[in-house]
């Protein structure tokens, strides 16, 4: 059996929030396999490289919450710009919330754990966020925070004396920065829409339906019983009422979005909603 492409990737996830008639009748409309082979599922699992523009840094944290190795290895390409969470993850620092064991680390990855600039270990973690006077200074002493542990002693350094703006802003676009810390950080629009545009998202449900384009996201969320399975349900409980209020049963609807989906460039509400109007 052949291997879906990513358009069908997008319409058979979306006719899984649909009713078993309706799905089986928009299949054989279009022309779609009644199911994908597993072993292409999970050929497409560990082909991450091809999802186009990559994946927003919430979602990164969401499959990084899995605290599996196998899923730490397959989105280590996607941490290359944030030292403290490739860090964090050549260490073993466990992600899943209530989680406190050591996660297993391929050798390949310890071997790859980034430095921490020199000069800043002497600092310790809280005097290397107060010496920020750059942008680059405030990265650098954010990649020192690495577990729980040390994010309460952010927050607590923060409560005795407003840490500088450069070293809040950069722990604020840590995707593992837990939302209260970030949270008395800012909150000003201007500062809210740098964080979002980082790929910090207040959940799945916001990528779901407002991250673009359609197909990409669609088809990760294809993945998602493997990828952040604790996280499915908020997207698809987001996603399921558009999909019968605009696509329902109607089969010319779901025609429209198959033939749309591979080369639409909005989100998948927008595709949702274009299909139906266009039908």
């Amino acid at each position: 059996m052949r291997d879906y492409t990513r358009a069908e990737q997008a319409v058979a996830f979306l006719l899984g929030l649909t009713d078993a008639d309706t799905a089986e009748r928009v299949r054989a409309r279009i022309g779609l396999p009644d199911a994908e082979d597993p072993e292409a599922a999970r050929r497409r699992l560990y082909r991450a490289w091809g999802w186009g523009n990559g994946l927003p840094a919430s979602v990164v944290l969401w499959i990084l919450e899995q605290d599996d190795p196998a899923l730490n290895l397959l989105v280590w390409q996607y941490l290359s710009l944030d030292a403290g969470l490739r860090r964090a993850v050549a260490r073993g620092v466990p992600f899943g919330p209530g989680r406190t064991a050591p996660v297993p680390v391929e050798q390949s990855l310890r071997e790859q754990e980034p430095d921490i600039p020199f000069g800043y270990v002497r600092h310790g973690l809280v005097g290397a966020l107060r010496e920020a006077g750059s942008m680059r200074e405030g990265r650098a002493g954010a990649s020192m925070v690495l577990t729980r542990a040390d994010w309460r002693t952010v927050a607590e350094a923060d409560a005795e004396r407003p840490l500088p703006g450069y070293a809040r802003w950069a722990l604020s676009i840590r995707p593992d920065c837990p939302p209260e810390v970030r949270a008395r950080f800012g909150s000003h629009r201007k500062f809210t829409n740098r964080v979002r545009d980082v790929g910090i998202l207040d959940g799945p449900a916001v990528y779901a339906t407002t991250y673009g384009p359609a197909a990409s996201v669609l088809q990760v969320l294809s993945l998602g019983t493997w990828l952040f399975p604790a996280r499915m349900r908020e997207a698809e409980d987001a996603l399921r009422p558009l999909v019968h209020d605009h696509l329902g049963t109607r089969e010319d609807a779901w025609a429209v979005l198959a033939r749309l989906a591979d080369t639409f460039h909005g989100n998948p509400r927008e595709l949702v909603m274009t299909a139906g109007a266009l039908a």
